[in-house]
């Protein structure tokens, strides 16, 4: 599995009141949840992105405020529209 590092003053640290290990989980999950909200990456995906399970991806989406599930309007409209 890729590596990836990352330069960050001390300050990033202390305005977020988390240590590196902390900040890192924390990274993981906003980009996995901005990449799922954008539909850039499934559930699953982001999921694995965030180092969690597909439930435990799904609770910290309601935890964040954030749609766990992504609806298409249209398709929803023409699902009901067949009764």
């Amino acid at each position: 599995m890729p590596t990836l590092t990352m330069e960050l003053p001390d300050k990033v640290f202390a305005a977020l009141r988390v240590g590196p290990d902390d900040f890192t989980r924390e990274m993981r999950l906003a980009a996995a949840a901005a990449w799922y909200e954008q539909e850039k990456v499934s559930q699953e995906v982001a999921a694995r992105i965030a180092g969690l399970n597909r439930t435990d991806f799904l609770l910290a989406l309601a935890r964040m405020g954030k749609d766990s599930f992504q609806i298409d309007f249209e398709d929803l409209d023409r699902e009901l529209s067949r009764g």
